[in-house]
């Protein structure tokens, strides 16, 4: 058997000449020592872009003096290339993440080098992608190069996420925790759309759901649910107690039953502790995860998202700020599609009726230059710390009503004379 070709850090980088794209692992898997020891050559190279998901790291080829060798070009946007997308030395590119494959298999994006984090080799020869299978997988199988950091405390998963040492061109070796997240604090405001929220989840129930203060209060408040099952594009700590409590089951889902659905996840060194060599938990692609036909299949999908801002009419604005790139289109209107047409499904789109600067998120227009993520005719449950409406099949005076009913009380009258100026409300 073909062992790795196991170099030093600076030799596996000579792989990458001028004017090519590099493809990077993203999230906890982040290869960091790969890409900051390439970041070391930006003397020695022009042109090279760096295209990528949602990134843990500084991101050393945003920055002076490296950003002039390297552009970023994003699938999703984080906080560590945010002003590279938003300058000349980056962009965004705006795709579902269940269609960001189809840019490496359809050679819109051909991919010359591939940089991931794997596990060692089994005793076959076999590695894992650890928690981030999402896009990996398909960069892997089109790239002509694939370099590797080898990393013994990368989870062993199960799913998708297995490639053999052929598939591996050149490794380095290395011995150091991944990317870790710790549980953010709610607000007062958090904590009560995150009880809104449980109330409408059902037993038996498919979750979806991301990161972030407002899903783990949902989920610490489904301690009195059954049969919950896990369909979704990531997950983190806030499902263990479930787990242990015997609240998440998968009992009612139709596909892989009894099963943990994901396409990477994010959290602490204890849920990689408990994902490592997990059956129960399968690390799929994002192009199986967030496939819309899929998600459908299992009973009362229950999506749960976010948004920046939300018009009258019910359009979701969930990653700009106005002409401003804050993230990306993700995976929302996958599974807010998913969820909508599962049997019992809820589609929600959760967040404080204000920002943190106290200006109101339900507007009578979205801001110049920002883009819709969910459309109107998409959008159902819309939940803020006061209270819940739901907006299928309703027009747009109701809809107007409604939303007005759940903004902050601040901004009803005017949010209330806009409509009766736009709408004849």
């Amino acid at each position: 058997m073909k062992s790795l070709n196991i170099v030093s850090a600076q030799e596996a980088v000579k792989e990458v000449k001028s004017n090519q794209r590099v493809f990077v692992q993203g999230a906890a898997m982040t290869p960091n020592v790969l890409i900051d020891t390439l970041c070391e050559r930006y003397n020695e190279l022009q042109n090279i872009e760096v295209l990528h998901m949602h990134t843990e790291g500084e991101a050393l080829y945003t920055k002076a003096p490296y950003n002039n060798t390297f552009k970023t070009n994003s699938c999703f946007v984080g906080s560590n290339v945010r002003g590279a997308v938003n300058s000349h030395f980056g962009s965004y590119i705006p795709i579902f993440l269940s269609e960001i494959h189809l840019l490496f298999k359809r050679n819109i994006l051909p991919l010359d080098v591939a940089f991931i984090q794997v596990s060692p080799p089994d005793t076959h020869g076999y590695c894992s992608l650890g928690v981030s299978v999402d896009i990996t997988l398909a960069a892997i199988q089109t790239a002509k190069k694939v370099i590797a950091q080898v990393n013994r405390y990368v989870p062993r998963t199960h799913g998708d996420g297995i490639i053999h040492i052929n598939q591996i061109d050149i490794a380095i070796e290395l011995d150091q925790p991944i990317h870790t997240s710790q549980f953010l604090t709610a607000s007062n405001i958090e904590l009560k759309i995150g009880k809104y929220v449980a109330d409408l989840v059902e037993d038996g129930a498919t979750l979806q759901m991301g990161i972030g203060a407002i899903p783990n209060v949902v989920l610490n408040n489904l301690t009195n649910h059954k049969r919950l099952g896990i369909h979704t594009e990531m997950f983190s700590d806030g499902i263990l107690p479930l787990i242990e409590n015997g609240v998440i089951t998968g009992e009612e889902k139709i596909i892989k039953q009894g099963k943990l659905v994901t396409c990477f996840a994010v959290g602490s060194q204890k849920l990689y502790d408990f994902i490592d060599d997990n059956p129960i938990v399968h690390f799929k692609e994002a192009s199986y995860t967030n496939d819309t036909a899929i998600i459908r299949r299992n009973p009362k999908v229950t999506a749960i998202n976010s948004a920046i801002e939300i018009d009258l009419t019910g359009q979701v604005c969930a990653d700009t700020i106005g002409k401003y790139q804050f993230s990306g289109v993700g995976g929302q209107m996958d599974f807010i599609r998913g969820a909508s047409l599962s049997e019992g499904g809820k589609a929600i789109i959760a967040m404080p009726s204000i920002t943190n600067k106290g200006f109101s998120k339900i507007v009578p227009y979205l801001k110049e230059g920002a883009g819709v993520t969910t459309t109107r005719a998409h959008v159902h449950y819309i939940v803020t710390e006061y209270g819940v409406v739901d907006l299928f099949g309703k027009n747009l005076k109701q809809r107007a009503k409604a939303l007005v009913s759940i903004a902050h009380p601040d901004f009803r009258e005017e949010l209330e004379q806009t409509s009766f100026e736009a709408l004849k409300y």
